[in-house]
């Protein structure tokens, strides 16, 4: 079996998209427990991030 690591179909994403680059970045203790406690974390904070950078963009 594959690992799912950086597959844009295992993540919802376009197929076009591809997850190849990694971002890392410090947080409260309880930021990353309330993150980790959601179903698909990585998927979580992908959404997180492009939310906040379409509303920059709309801006």
């Amino acid at each position: 079996m594959t690992k799912a690591k950086g597959r844009p179909e295992n993540f919802g994403n376009q197929p076009s998209k591809e997850l190849t680059d990694n971002l890392s970045f410090r947080v409260t203790k309880q930021m990353k427990e309330e993150v980790k406690a959601k179903d698909n974390p990585p998927e979580f904070c992908r959404q997180a991030i492009q939310e906040k950078l379409d509303r920059e963009k709309q801006n």
